[in-house]
């Protein structure tokens, strides 16, 4: 709640051992549990898009991205929660309880009769999303410690994205075989399943592990200290520390474009001639280069620093952007998709590790989720740029648009952005 202080953290717990290797098994699991979430955003990720126009027969794309607009509201306000409820009740109960949020969502989305019914689903999918992925961003903060932070958030979105690609890809390929509804939904199903049995079964809780860095901790800065209030964390997140600022206004343009991508890509390959197995290439080679270029980009932002790789993939986004406003054809929007990913890898994990370094261990989970808050509000705000953008002026020009914001946000963070906050930690 707002205006109440964190407890204080004066020792660490007794056996929390600080680490990748130490903790290995742990952080893998919850590698695994990522890549499940991911897998759980993916199932919608090639078909909805197509859904909406052949199915629902919606016309304008205000309208048809009103489920992206539920999505990241909803999303967005969980990743907020997720911080300052997995500081006070404990990580594992939060991590069950986002699992527990998607259940009803394949059978929405398999059933429902109305446009109403699929908004509803993603309200609840955001929900999961921001619960599930929040949190197992946290928990591998914990296990790792600072050393190693960069690396740890390489390898958590690099699995969540992964599986992201993986399932828009099955899916494209079973709503050519089998219709839009219901096969493509039932892989989501699965994915939900077999995430909350793994985490109600074999995920152990980290939260002892933060406790044992922050009694060792030594603040990045004299702002940052431990006995910060939930307010007082919002405010310096979002305005008032330089870093944690800057990160948070490119994680909302980037998030921005991704929900561009997501809800105007498909419609824009759809309307080209594409045939759905090949918008479900285009729609899981973006995330698929996004995915796999964390594992490299996350453990290098460890070496050289967060701040000019922000920038740089911001840039890089927005040239690949550029390309899809321009290009035509298969060829060339794979090689668009394949550069976006890229640039997203080259910000997405290392974003996260620069909130991590500048953030006290004692309210780190809540710094945390403030970013989130505003990254994924991304997805609000390009749902509804992006839909008035292209009613008013067509696809290309809302894409074409959103790339100039989003250079325009890679300039913000080579401006604001300090540039030795990852060797604080």
């Amino acid at each position: 709640m707002p205006g109440k202080a964190t407890p204080r953290y004066d020792a660490g717990s007794p056996g929390a051992v600080l680490g990748l290797r130490q903790n290995l098994a742990q952080f893998m699991l919850l590698v695994a549990v990522n890549a499940l979430v991911g897998g759980t955003l993916g199932q919608e990720r090639t078909v909805l898009p197509l859904l909406a126009s052949q199915a629902f027969h919606l016309d304008l794309y205000t309208r048809a991205l009103t489920y992206i607009l539920a999505f990241g509201l909803s999303k967005a306000a969980m990743n907020y929660f997720a911080g300052t409820l997995s500081d006070r009740y404990g990580r594992k109960p939060v991590l069950v309880a986002g699992w527990l949020a998607a259940v009803p969502v394949p059978l929405m989305l398999i059933f429902g009769p109305s446009w109403g019914w699929i908004v509803a689903a993603n309200v609840l999918l955001g929900i999961s999303q921001g619960l599930t992925w929040s949190t197992a961003v946290i928990m591998k903060m914990d296990l790792v410690g600072s050393r190693q932070r960069g690396l740890a958030m390489g390898f958590n979105e690099a699995a969540g994205y992964l599986g992201v690609a993986v399932t828009a890809l099955a899916t494209g390929y079973l709503a050519t075989a089998y219709g839009l509804r219901p096969a493509p939904f039932l892989l989501g199903a699965a994915y939900i399943a077999l995430g909350l049995g793994l985490t109600v079964l074999a995920v152990r809780e980290t939260h002892h592990h933060a406790r044992t860095e922050a009694s060792q901790h030594a603040g990045a800065h004299g702002s940052a200290h431990a006995g910060l209030t939930t307010g007082q964390v919002f405010t310096l997140t979002s305005f008032k520390d330089r870093s944690l600022s800057a990160a948070s206004q490119a994680g909302l343009v980037n998030n921005l474009n991704d929900g561009l991508a997501w809800g105007l890509f498909p419609v824009l390959f759809a309307g080209a001639g594409l045939s759905l197995g090949e918008i479900g290439i285009l729609a899981a080679a973006y995330p698929a280069a996004w995915g796999a270029a964390q594992l490299v980009t996350g453990a290098a932002s460890d070496l050289w620093g967060r701040k000019w790789f922000i920038t740089a993939g911001m840039l890089v986004q927005a040239v690949a952007l550029g390309i899809t406003a321009s290009a035509h054809g298969f060829g060339a929007w794979l090689a668009a998709a394949v550069v976006l990913g890229l640039g997203t890898a080259m910000v997405y994990p290392t974003l996260l590790a620069a909130v991590g370094d500048v953030t006290h261990p004692a309210w780190r989970a809540r710094s945390v989720g403030v970013y989130r808050l505003w990254r994924d509000g991304g997805f609000a705000v390009g749902a509804l740029l992006s839909g008035v953008l292209a009613d008013l002026y067509g696809i290309p020009a809302a894409i074409a648009a959103v790339a100039v914001l989003t250079a325009a946000s890679g300039v913000v963070v080579a401006v604001r952005m300090r540039g030795n906050d990852h060797a604080a930690g």
